[in-house]
């Protein structure tokens, strides 16, 4: 049973679904690389109601958790890069230089997609998932 609330959580996180009905989208747009769009929420779920804002500045909290997912994808990117090339982490290693350059401009590339699921994260972690959501239903 756990395991299905795990995958559930997982599931809704990863794919900006509401964290209380996991149904609703909590973005405006499905492209995160709409420039100007990339982080344009609604303002409540369209299935269960919920505020995707619980305050004002709620999601300043959300550049630790972008910073984190930085940090741990350049963390596994680096040790993927040292299994295949097996480089030596020395500063005149042709591979540390390529492996630092490829990382950084994929991560730029991903940006979008980090900041989107550090919101997601980051609301999930305040707004408790409700399999009855519909029979706990407060209106505006």
């Amino acid at each position: 049973m756990k395991i299905v609330y795990i995958f559930n959580y997982l599931k809704a996180v990863f794919s900006f679904k509401c964290p209380k009905c996991h149904k609703g989208y909590i973005f405006k747009y499905k492209n995160p690389y709409r420039i100007f769009d990339t982080n344009k929420m609604v303002d409540h779920c369209a299935i269960c109601n919920q505020k995707t804002e619980l305050e004002v500045g709620f999601y300043y909290g959300t550049a630790y958790v972008s910073y984190a997912l930085g940090v741990a994808f350049l963390i596994a990117y680096t040790i993927f890069w040292k299994v295949i090339t097996n480089f030596k982490l020395l500063p005149n290693d042709p591979y540390v230089f390529k492996c630092l350059f490829s990382g950084i401009i994929i991560l730029i590339l991903l940006q979008p997609i980090l900041m989107r699921l550090s919101r997601s994260l980051w609301l999930s972690w305040f707004v408790p998932y409700d399999p009855q959501f519909k029979s706990n239903h407060v209106d505006k």
